[in-house]
C-alpha cells in the first residue's frame, strides 16, 4: 500500500485531525509539544494529531498560508474548522477543541 501524502491525509480525515506545523529547529514549537500530547490525551481518542514539518514540506504549509510556527489547525473531512497561531496551554487548546468534538 503506497504511504500518503500529508496533504491526502487533511484532505480526506473522517474523524477531527489536529494539524500541528512545525519545525525541529523552532524554540516555541518544542514548548508546545508537551501541550499537544496531555490535550490529545484528555480528549481520549475523540482527536487525533498529526505533525507537519514546515522544512519538509514547505507547499503544504504555503497552500495553507503558515507565516508563522508553530500553527496549529483543526480538520474534519477536508475541511478546515479551526486555526490558531503561536503558543497555547492546554486548558485553551482543550477549550478550543472541546467545541468540535
Amino acid at each position: 500500500m503506497a504511504k500518503k501524502s500529508p496533504k491526502t491525509i487533511l484532505l480526506e480525515s473522517q474523524e477531527p485531525l489536529l494539524v500541528d506545523f512545525y519545525a525541529d529547529w523552532c524554540g516555541p514549537c518544542q514548548t508546545l509539544a508537551p501541550v499537544l500530547d496531555k490535550v490529545i490525551n484528555e480528549l481520549q481518542g475523540k482527536v487525533t494529531l498529526f505533525k507537519v514539518n514546515v522544512d519538509k514540506h514547505p507547499q503544504l504549509a504555503q497552500q495553507f498560508a503558515i507565516r508563522s510556527i508553530p500553527h496549529l489547525m483543526l480538520f474534519k473531512k477536508g475541511k478546515i474548522l479551526w486555526r490558531k497561531g503561536g503558543l497555547l496551554t492546554s486548558a485553551e487548546l482543550l477549550k478550543q477543541l472541546q467545541g468540535f468534538v
